[in-house]
């Protein structure tokens, strides 16, 4: 087997499954902003600020995931994509299941990083006696 300090780092579960989230829930916001306009009668500015803001924020947040802060932030878009159902009602829906794909991903993500830790010390662990 390959030494493991010779090749690349690898990639993080976590972050890329989080960022995958991020990314889809970006379309989703912007794609809230004519429904905003439109059919819930926001005003354009409004609606623009608040949904491709959060849209923006979200690919944002994908690329800042190396920073644990950044997944804090997360929780609190996922939250605010539930809050936009009080404007467009589909959101509750909408929000509610990207905030459980989230949790999703990021639980799932640190269970898995826990997890190559643990083996890849174990593995050290059996090379070295």
């Amino acid at each position: 087997m390959a030494d493991r300090s010779s090749a690349q780092p690898e990639r993080s579960p976590k972050r890329g499954m989080c960022a995958a989230i991020l990314s889809l829930e970006a379309i989703v916001l912007a794609l809230t902003t004519p429904v905003m306009i439109n059919l819930a009668d926001v005003p354009w500015r409004t609606a623009c600020a608040v949904g491709l803001g959060l849209c923006i924020a979200c690919l944002l947040l994908a690329g800042l995931l190396r920073w644990e802060a950044a997944y804090a932030v997360g929780w609190v878009v996922q939250v605010a994509a539930i809050g936009l159902g009080f404007v467009v009602p589909m959101m509750f829906v909408l929000g509610a299941i990207f905030a459980l794909l989230w949790g999703t991903a990021y639980f799932l993500g640190r269970k898995i990083e826990r997890e190559r830790a643990e083996a890849y010390a174990a593995y050290d662990t059996g090379r070295t006696h």
